[in-house]
């Protein structure tokens, strides 16, 4: 199994081969449905996101409330699917990795693959046991969404499989 730090670089996504497990460590930033409708509606009117994306990895999850004396409460990732309408103008403006679960669309692969980034799978129904993974989280925008704002939580030995590397390789 392979050990991964974030900021994850071009080097190492090319040496990701679709099936591998990882562990990864770093930071890196959450948002689900809302926070990349609004991160699309801001690129097509050429305006600055509220966080930086280049080279970024960005975690499928709706967290639920931490109880007093955890960091984050559950956080088990949300299905990829909902994220593909907006992913391959993300992946565009340089997006590299992101964490979620099930299958993608073919436009996601092809950015994926044209763009050299890599597509990473964790346990769904595991988010008490990933929630132990996580050793920070703030929210850096859009608070006002509630568990779909986006947070920056560090992470350490997080679990992934890659699910789609950068030549496009899947194990859907």
């Amino acid at each position: 199994m392979k050990t991964i730090q974030l900021p994850i670089d071009e080097k190492t996504i090319k040496t990701l081969k679709a099936g591998e497990m990882a562990l990864l460590s770093g930071k890196l930033i959450t948002g689900r449905d809302q926070a990349h409708l609004r991160f699309t509606e801001a690129l097509n009117k050429h305006k600055k996101l509220p966080v930086a994306i280049k080279g970024q990895t960005i975690y499928y999850v709706g967290p639920t409330p931490a109880k007093s004396g955890e960091v984050i409460g559950s956080c088990g990732p949300t299905t990829s699917r909902r994220m593909d309408a907006f992913s391959p103008l993300l992946i565009k403006n340089g997006l590299k990795t992101m964490i979620g679960k099930g299958g993608r669309s073919k436009e996601v692969i092809k950015a994926i693959k044209k763009h050299k980034g890599v597509y990473f799978i964790t346990i769904g129904g595991a988010g008490a046991y990933l929630a132990k993974r996580v050793k920070s989280a703030r929210i850096i925008a859009y608070p006002e969404l509630g568990p779909e704002a986006v947070s920056e939580l560090e992470i350490r030995d997080f679990p992934v499989i890659t699910a789609i590397d950068s030549r496009g390789k899947s194990i859907f």
